[in-house]
């Protein structure tokens, strides 16, 4: 896993704002960066639900979902699959969080964030810690698709603002 406060992906940095969005959760409410302003925020990149790997890692999440809250953060799951994806991953796996879609534009937000993997058409594992004023704090992500991120690389980057 890779982790650092230096440069991640072509368009973002540590200490630089976070690229607005206004995306349709699992239920077609729209979530914007501005709504999640006040506390700190959990972004979650995730390339394809319903595969083992994804499917781990939002679990990890809901399992988790206290020790979020315990830190004052939100939390959600973007990926560039449609709502209607996305409503049925939510309630087969019981997440309390929302799950973004960024499929219309195609991957426009995956893309702002430099987490947008053109040969795929997908989100690479990009996940990204923002302070309450949602500036990024730091970035986790992995080397390739098939390999998750560890829960505990959460805690730690949220436990640190």
């Amino acid at each position: 896993m890779l982790r650092s406060a230096d440069q991640k992906g072509p368009n973002v940095q540590a200490g630089s704002p976070a690229p607005s969005f206004e995306l349709p959760d699992q239920d077609k409410n729209l979530v914007s960066l501005d709504s999640l302003k006040g506390k700190k925020t959990l972004i979650v990149f995730i390339p394809f639900p319903f595969t083992g790997i994804c499917d781990d890692e939002g679990c990890a999440i809901r399992d988790n979902l206290s020790q979020l809250s315990n830190l004052d953060a939100n939390v959600v799951v973007i990926t560039a699959h449609g709502f209607n994806t996305n409503k049925k991953w939510s309630d087969e796996n019981g997440f309390e969080f929302p799950v973004l879609s960024d499929f219309w534009p195609h991957g426009v937000t995956a893309q702002a964030y430099g987490a947008f993997n053109d040969q795929v058409g997908v989100a690479n594992r990009y996940s990204f810690v923002l302070d309450a004023d949602g500036v990024i704090s730091e970035v986790i992500n992995t080397e390739a698709l098939g390999i998750g991120r560890e829960f505990d690389a959460y805690l730690e980057a949220l436990g640190k603002i």
